[in-house]
Formats: C-alpha cells, structure tokens, sequence
C-alpha cells in the first residue's frame, strides 16, 4: 500500500494578509543548479530543458538546448498592484542573499512535485532569514499529499494563482488581466551554435488558458485546473488576445508566439475570432501550439494555415489508445496531412500503457516512429498526485511506497512509481531509451525533418494567392537557403557512413539549389562546413560531461522594488 495517502485540502475560506497591497511579495522557482545528481534532489536525468529532457534526449548534438521562463509566476507579478520581485532560476547561493538583504512579507514558491527537497530547504531557509513572512507554494508540489509532513508553509495554491494571489491581498479580483512580455525560449542552440534572430526562435510566449477540458486521467495540468470538462480562460475574446498579441509583436519585436495553453483551439469562436482579426489586420503571425488531434479536425486545413499554425504538440499517446481525444483518427494520416502544409509536429507518445507488454513493447515504439514528426516527446505512463490515473492506483494499493523510490525521481524519465501489469524490475528504463533511439536511427535528426518541412511548405505557399499567408511562409523559411542549406551539408559529412540518412540530406539539397539556385549553392558548404566544425566540438564538450543551467532572472513590477531588478509591465488587453 502506498504510503501517499493523505491529499492536503484547500481552506474553506481564503485567507488574507493583513499587509493588503502593502505587502511586499517575492516570487520564485526553486533554485539550481538542476542538471546534476545532488542530495538537494536535482537529477543530471532530468536537467530544466524540456526538449533536451523529454524530446530530443538523445540526439546529442543535435538536439535542441532551451529554457523557458516560469510563466505563471510572470503573469502573477505582472497582475500584482503590491510590490512583487521575481527570482527565477536563483542558486542557492542568490536565493539565500535575497531573502537575507530584502525585507518581504510574502514569499512565494513555485515547483514541480520532483523537487520537494528543494522546496522544503528553502521554506527552511525562509523561516530563518524572514520569520515573520507568510509562505505560499504553489505550481504542481500543491497536489502532493503529504506536502505538510515535508515543508513548513502558510498556504498551499491549487489552480488559478493570479486570481488567488489577488484575493490574498485585497486587491480586485475581476480586474482585467495584465499579460507578461516574454520571450519563448531563453538561451537556445543546437550543433554547438547559439540560434540568435533566427526564425522560428524568437516567439512571445502567449498565454490564453490553463488547463484542458479534455481531462486525460494522466494528466496533472487539467487535474490542477479543474479536471475533465474544465479549465481557466485568462483571455475570453479574439480581440483581448489580438490586442495583447499586437503590444508583444510591437514590444519584444516578433511575428511568432508560442501559445502555452494545453488545447488552444478548444475554444473555436475564440480562435476564429483571433483569425478574422489577424485577416482584417494584415498580420502574417505564426502560432505555436498544443491541440488534441479531434480538436485540430474540427477545423479545415485553409484555416489552420490562415491562423498561422506553425507548429503542433499533440499526443498521440499509443497505438490503439482508447483516449477520448484520440477516437476515430488515424494519427499517421493527419501528421502527414499536417505537415504537407507546413505544420510541422510534435508528437508525444506514452511508454508503458496498461496494454503494454515486453513482447509487444517494439511495435508499439515501431507505431510511434513510423509518424516521422519533426520531434518526439516520450513520457513513461506516470501516476501524479492529484490525477485520476493517481487515485485509480491508489484504491487499487499498486502505487510503490518512498521505500522503493524517491521523489525526486519520479519524472517520467527514468522508472515507473507503480507496479505495471506487465513490465517489471525496472525494464521500463531501457523500453523509454530504446523508443528514443529507434526514433533517432530511423528518421534522423530533428532539425533535418524541420528543414524537409520548411522546404516542401515554401513550395506550396511560395504564391499562394493571399499576400498575408505568402509572407508568413516567406519568413518562416528565411533560413532556408543559407542556415538550413549549411545544415544539410554538415549533417551529409557527419553521416556520410550512414547512406541512407547521407542520401536524404543529398536529395533536400538537390531540391533546394532547384529553388534557390546559387545562393543556396554557394552557401551549403560554406556554412556547412562551419557548422560541421561547431557540431563536432559540442560532441566533444557533450562527452566530456558539459551541462546547460539557465540564467538568472531578477524582475520587479514596481519602482518600489530592489534597485537593481529590471522593472517590467505587463500588455493590456482595452477594456470592451
């Protein structure tokens, strides 16, 4: 019987600091650094880099090297009229000097469940340096059940933390919602080259929702916003998001944004409201974002491009998966179908689903590669707290205790924290590698299925009739000639022993000097051979045991703040 048994409860009323608005608030991630294997609970397995840990884990130096911002606590601050520092990605060391040089009445911490070490030492340290400030954790750690037993808190945040925040400080909770200015990705390279001004790179993070109504019984993000049939809408109209959209492309000088909201295109009188104003507008914007795959089959494919669909996260889940948002379509069909228009995928599927046995694991993987998409996130099937797949364990006692193992590594990433019908001691590590490399060694490396996308989408919208949608294909494949003809005559040299990956990096290059003729000629082995060199020295950096760890930011929304924070404001949608 697992020894998760206890779910911590919200209070029946929501408290109030007496400070109001006055209080001073500081918000924070836990500290770094997060790549390593340390008694604090960081695992070099599970490093603060979504791609690198989950999607192109081992495509070393090729695989794509980013960081993002902790988002919810941007859009908290920026909706805060009480003074509110934000520390992300302190170390220890810079956590420990904030809280002992500045004086705050509120702290708040934001984790995932894998780093309660952390979230406990640095509760610990609060109580210490800050006695009389009240404690709030919040993020995914708020469903872990037995949070109380480990840290030293006030008050624990489930769901809506904006809107939570502001009640906690007296301040108008019906306020039209403020919207961080942030860019998507922090620090992102691949092939040992820092990608700078690169399209497709440079995206505004968008943030319309949180949650997702379709409520798969694996997934945290839909249980911590209300389950099956629910989530929260940060922003109800076309026209708020066009507006917010509009400041951000101004502000941060950018046509694309990352939408970070589990299922975007739920909500469709939204996202054709967004569309019919982009029209209006004369906007050649590019989205990215997550759809379920019977959401995105709700709309035509002229619509998708017209709303600028870039790229899609979707999961795919499983062969034969039984999943509500996966009924009655043929996964393989529409990523083809996608991607013939320039939608480039991501692709997540689950390793280790009841059905999956050790004699059937390999077709399941073989399943799963077959999509070809551009990337390929897999996760083990995880039970966590506060999910419906978690309780169905937990009634069924085949949940494993902390005995058989630790927090920290439960992550999706290295072994299952339940007792699986049918694959045990442990074999569930080598299944996840092997789904990693059979994916890597069959369609090679990610970045040369963006560029046969990018190519083949530049083709077929290169003059099309509308000037917005030729515009926008124009700047998505602005690298095309140069950047990505360099890419292909890199990658030919370094797999020159594999023929079959050699002779597809042959035949895009042919295809390209077909469109672009000498610029892409000329260009390929001069760039090509630079990026060879680069490719070559970040194998070697890998191998003698490099780790990537994010910068630190220090922010402030108030001039009332720390002098040295960055002061930042939010983008406002016009009241209506």
């Amino acid at each position: 019987m697992s020894e998760m048994t206890k779910q911590a409860t919200q209070p029946a009323v929501q408290p109030k600091h007496p400070l109001g608005s006055d209080a001073r608030v500081l918000l924070t991630s836990v500290f770094g650094p997060y790549a390593v294997d340390d008694g604090a609970g960081s695992r070099l397995i599970n490093p603060m880099e979504l791609y690198h840990n989950q999607v192109t884990r081992v495509q070393q130096a090729y695989s794509l090297r980013t960081f993002q911002r902790s988002w919810g606590l941007m859009l908290i601050q920026v909706n805060l009229k009480a003074p509110c520092t934000l520390l992300d990605f302190p170390s220890e060391k810079r956590f420990l000097e904030e809280i002992k040089n500045n004086r705050y009445d509120v702290v708040g911490i934001s984790s995932i469940q894998t780093n309660l070490i952390k979230v406990r030492k640095m509760c610990r340290l609060i109580r210490k340096h800050l006695p009389d400030a009240q404690i709030i954790i919040g993020g995914h750690i708020a469903n872990f059940p037995e949070l109380r037993d480990f840290c030293d808190f006030d008050h624990v945040v489930r769901g809506d933390g904006v809107c939570w925040m502001r009640d906690y400080l007296s301040q108008d909770t019906t306020e039209p919602l403020k919207h961080p200015q942030v860019i998507a990705n922090i620090g992102s390279r691949i092939m040992g080259v820092n990608l700078k001004n690169h399209p497709g790179d440079i995206a505004a993070t968008l943030i319309p929702s949180a949650g997702c109504p379709m409520g798969c019984n694996f997934c945290s993000t839909s249980a911590m916003f209300g389950g099956k049939g629910k989530y929260v809408k940060f922003f109800e109209s076309g026209e708020q998001l066009f507006q917010i959209m509009c400041q951000l492309e101004k502000n941060l000088n950018t046509s694309a944004f990352f939408v970070m909201d589990e299922n975007f295109l739920v909500d469709k009188k939204r996202a054709l409201g967004l569309l019919e104003l982009m029209e209006q507008h004369n906007k050649p914007w590019s989205l990215y974002l997550f759809s379920s795959a019977n959401v995105l089959q709700q709309y035509t494919m002229e619509q998708l491009v017209a709303l600028g669909v870039s790229w899609v996260w979707m999961g795919l889940e499983g062969k034969g998966s039984q999943y509500t948002k996966l009924a009655g379509t043929d996964t393989l069909s529409l990523v083809r179908q996608l991607q013939s228009h320039g939608i480039r995928v991501l692709g997540s599927s689950i390793i280790g689903l009841e059905e999956h046995t050790p004699e059937n694991i390999g077709e399941a993987i073989d399943h799963a590669v077959l999509h070809n998409s551009e990337f390929h996130q897999f996760m083990l099937y995880t039970p966590i707290p506060g999910t419906p797949l978690f309780a169905e364990h937990e009634a069924a006692g085949t949940l494993l205790d902390r005995r058989e193992i630790s927090i920290p590594d439960i992550h999706g990433q290295l072994r299952f924290n339940f007792h699986h019908p049918h694959i045990k001691d442990g074999q569930e590590t080598e299944f996840l590698l092997q789904a990693f490399h059979r994916d890597f060694e069959v369609n090679g490396p990610s970045v040369i299925r963006i560029v046969r996308t990018n190519l083949r989408a530049w083709k077929r919208y290169r003059d099309h009739a509308d000037k917005r949608i030729r515009e926008r294909f124009a700047h998505e494949s602005k690298s095309l000639p140069i950047g990505y003809a360099g890419v292909l005559w890199a990658t030919r040299r370094a797999y020159q022993d594999d023929p079959v990956l050699a002779a597809e990096c042959s035949k895009l290059l042919g295809e390209m000097h077909e469109m672009f003729g000498l610029k892409s000629r000329l260009a390929a082995p001069i760039a090509g051979r630079y990026l060879y060199r680069k490719l070559r020295q970040e194998q070697q950096r890998l191998e003698d045991g490099w780790t990537y760890e994010p910068p630190v930011f220090y922010e402030k929304n108030s001039k009332a703040g720390p002098d040295d924070a960055l002061l930042v404001e939010g983008a406002a949608a016009a009241a209506s």
